[in-house]
């Protein structure tokens, strides 16, 4: 089974949780960057606040990764 996964500000994501996806708080671009080099391979699509995309940038749109949404700000 495949999982949806939120990432970006603590209160961006933690509502996201009450539709069952797996959340990830994060505060900054080098968590934002770490939290997605460590998304189980479950993960099939990833919900990005617009700092969270900024910070991963390309590696969102490389072959095999997560589908990926950018939240609009």
């Amino acid at each position: 089974m495949s999982d949806v996964a939120v990432i970006g500000a603590p209160e961006l994501v933690s509502g996201f949780a009450l539709a069952g996806a797996r959340t990830y708080a994060v505060r900054d671009a080098e968590e934002a960057r770490a939290t997605w080099q460590q998304l189980p391979p479950t993960v099939a699509v990833v919900l990005l606040s617009a700092a969270a995309a900024d910070a991963i940038g390309e590696a969102a749109g490389a072959r095999g990764a997560p589908l990926t949404v950018r939240l609009p700000s």
